[in-house]
């Protein structure tokens, strides 16, 4: 077999994932849309969101989308149908996330979705409460969003949604920083200008990454997820969260796929952790949680979903001001003789 490494999505492909040719299976020569299925949840959200009750109208709808997105992004998830998966609804963090983004939407806390597709997570948060004014989408290709707003029946009038089209890898779009102890210094960007994800550094109360780590080498995986820390605020309760495969034991996961087999790297939850406590973060400031469930998407694409959460640490206010709370209790008894002396003068 011929690998090719592809550092990029201008192919059947992306980042690190080794492709090549492999044996024909019989899901090739299945329609492209005979792995359609939604769940009651799935449905009710689409027909929410589209105006599409009938179920017949809401799957023409569906199969017409997929069908214009596959000839330009001809990828295993928009043929497995995976961008109507709601992932963060999924994830134990969710209620969360909701929560962080309705008591800090004052302060402008932002959730991005990396790697958005065609935005679902997103509008799914924003249908459940995260002030859509406080979300930003990314994704590598322009297409991705256009083809979201032809999903959701919406213009970018109608739905004013966030979006930045660019490498992930690229310095001018995403440049690794470390991660902040403290409140940025610059004002707050105008989200809806933004041409980049670097003003939004040390800004972002929740980032979302949904089958995107996969898609690169062990290395990579590292790079983004320090790219990405840069991004988070320094609150406590600030979260990196995500999904994406996984293994029990860290390697490669081989998958044949419409013609093709796919070799991933995928982390295991112990190697997965360590990456975020101790590589990315300072070891004991954030708290990782992992979980694998096996998953089936149809049309051959069977494996192990990681789903996790990187959360920042009370302990990591609490180290940042240790000195201020050193003064403040140091400073306590005279500031009381110093009340006592007024009162009695």
């Amino acid at each position: 077999m011929n690998d090719q490494n592809l550092k990029g999505l201008d192919t059947l492909g992306a980042g690190d994932v080794m492709v090549s040719v492999a044996p024909a299976k019989p899901c090739e020569d299945e329609p492209l849309g005979s792995t359609y299925a939604l769940s009651p949840e799935q449905a009710s959200f689409f027909k929410a969101q589209t105006g599409i009750d009938n179920d017949d109208d809401l799957k023409a709808h569906i199969l017409d989308v997929q069908g214009k997105a596959y000839k330009v992004l001809p990828f295993p998830c928009i043929r497995s149908f995976t961008f109507l998966q709601p992932g963060i609804a999924t994830l134990p963090e969710y209620e969360q996330i909701i929560k962080l983004g309705q008591e800090r939407q004052d302060s402008g806390a932002i959730l991005l979705d990396i790697g958005c597709c065609f935005g679902v997570d997103a509008r799914k948060a924003a249908t459940d409460g995260f002030p859509l004014k406080n979300i930003v989408t990314s994704d590598l290709k322009q297409e991705f969003f256009d083809m979201g707003h032809a999903l959701f029946k919406t213009t970018p009038e109608t739905y004013p949604i966030s979006f930045i089209a660019g490498d992930a890898f690229d310095p001018n779009m995403l440049q690794v920083v470390p991660p902040f102890d403290g409140p940025p210094s610059t004002e707050r960007p105008n989200l809806s200008a933004l041409t980049s994800l670097n003003p939004l550094a040390g800004r972002c109360v929740v980032i979302f990454a949904s089958n995107f780590f996969h898609l690169f080498s062990e290395i990579n995986q590292l790079h983004l997820a320090k790219a990405l820390a840069g991004l988070l605020s320094a609150r406590p309760g600030s979260m990196i969260c995500g999904e994406h495969a996984g293994k029990s034991q860290k390697g490669f996961i081989r998958h044949e796929f419409s013609g093709k087999e796919y070799h991933t790297f995928a982390h295991s939850p112990e190697t997965w952790n360590a990456v975020w406590d101790g590589d990315v973060f300072a070891k004991g400031t954030v708290k990782v949680s992992v979980k694998m469930n096996p998953v089936d998407r149809g049309a051959g694409l069977v494996y192990e979903r990681m789903q996790w959460s990187v959360a920042l640490a009370p302990e990591k206010m609490y180290k940042h001001f240790s000195g201020l709370a050193a003064y403040r209790f140091t400073a306590w008894p005279f500031l009381g003789l110093l009340r006592s002396s007024i009162v009695t003068s």
